[in-house]
């Protein structure tokens, strides 16, 4: 009896939720349905430029809203395929230009468009059937009660029924029981249903998801060659440096133990030698670790360790950080070396007396930009150092742009899909 009474509470909670988001459906998704075609059409005019992010944003917030209600109510899970938001490449109406492209361009942009259409109609249609067929039962009782009186001299029809007696108010009511119980068998399926419309019109092709599997495939395989790589230079660094130098200094070390006695003056002397090659050793065994992982990385985290990475740079620096915690290990080192390799480019060879790091996290995503006032033309093409660093960001299914025309400014942008602990 219990399990009878819950399912029917669990049909007319699907009724209930049909009626709230049949509004949100109507007026959220039409309203920014004729924004972004609005917005589009201004491009030309320049208007669009500025309009079209700014709408853009407010569509995929209602499209997450509707992915999580679909996981929440029906259990449904639709994919979330947006690239990485574009930020300003650079300032003035030509950034917006290129942000806006680079909006157009992204294929879940148009799927956005397409389900606000679909939305609007045929899901709109759903919703309305899934709690529409549970009220307006409600309808045929009142007329079967006296109602039909008021129509005595012109007939209602109440759906295919026309009522003008009471004969015909009672096979309005019979009607709408009926309904009643097709509306309580139906308002589940109809709901879950829009949300299959929704996930239809969202998620990405089949393609396009085996493009984006190669796509990930492809990084793993490069980060572990890199580690491989890495793991190289760590024991060729030890065996010539380190290594080497604690040989020197144990050969060094018997010298001594046999002039001891003979020569006291040249054994203080040797004594001295080895003293500085252990300092120097012990400073190459810090450095090597700090490339490994900068202590101050896993001490103070992604922040402080850009801070003090910036502070050692022989260019003025600003950074910015807004961070409100730590994420993983991993995430935090690939991002720090990112960074370490973007200011190393922008001094070697942009020819810039000023940088600016910003660190901030925003929708699930790890955002970094490093700016330069140099002489720009910088390229992330094959062989070059941002080449390595839009692969170690693949690891993590993390992105790379830069936008580097001549005569400056050049900003590297990455982005590193994560959360925060």
């Amino acid at each position: 009896m219990g399990s009878a009474r819950g399912r029917i509470r669990s049909k007319f909670r699907a009724g209930g939720r049909a009626f709230v988001l049949s509004f949100e459906s109507i007026a959220g998704s039409a309203t920014l349905f004729v924004l972004w075609v609005l917005s589009v059409s201004f491009v030309p005019l320049g208007v669009g430029l500025v309009s079209t992010p700014w709408v853009t944003r407010l569509v995929r917030r209602h499209a997450d809203r509707r992915r999580g209600l679909a996981d929440a109510w029906s259990g449904i899970r639709i994919p979330v395929p947006y690239r990485p938001f574009p930020r300003d490449a650079r300032p003035g109406l030509l950034g917006q230009a290129e942000r806006t492209l680079l909006i157009l361009r992204d294929p879940a942009t148009w799927r956005d468009l397409r389900w606000l259409f679909l939305d609007m109609t045929a899901g709109y249609v759903l919703l309305v059937l899934a709690f529409g067929l549970l009220l307006y039962p409600v309808e045929g009782l009142v007329l079967a009660a006296g109602l039909w009186r008021v129509f005595e001299d012109d007939a209602y029809w109440y759906a295919f029924v026309p009522v003008d007696s009471q004969t015909t108010g009672l096979m309005a009511a019979a009607l709408g029981v009926a309904l009643f119980h097709l509306g309580l068998w139906a308002s589940r399926p109809l709901l879950r249903l829009h949300f299959v419309l929704a996930r239809a019109s969202l998620a990405p092709a089949p393609g396009e998801l085996s493009r984006r599997i190669d796509h990930l495939t492809e990084t793993r395989h490069e980060a572990v060659d890199s580690a491989a790589s890495e793991l190289r230079r760590i024991e060729r660094d030890l065996h010539d440096g380190a290594q080497a130098r604690l040989v020197a200094m144990g050969m060094n070390l018997g010298a001594i133990e046999a002039l001891v006695e003979k020569d006291p003056a040249r054994a203080k002397q040797m004594l001295a030698t080895a003293r500085t090659s252990s300092a120097e050793a012990l400073t190459e065994l810090r450095d090597l670790v700090r490339g490994i992982h900068p202590p101050v990385l896993a001490e103070r985290g992604l922040g402080d360790a850009v801070r003090a990475l910036a502070l050692r740079m022989p260019v003025a620096s600003e950074v910015t950080v807004e961070l409100p915690g730590r994420a993983d290990a991993p995430v935090e080192a690939a991002a720090y070396f990112a960074v370490s390799e973007a200011l190393t480019n922008a001094v070697k060879h942009s020819g810039a007396d000023r940088v600016w790091v910003d660190l901030h996290h925003q929708e699930g995503r790890l955002r970094i930009s490093v700016t330069d006032n140099g002489r720009g033309g910088a390229l992330a093409g094959t062989g070059s150092g941002l080449s390595g660093v839009e692969r170690r960001l693949g690891t993590f299914d993390g992105v790379l742009a830069v936008s580097s025309p001549v005569g400056g400014p050049t900003m590297v942008t990455m982005e590193i899909p994560c959360a925060l602990s």
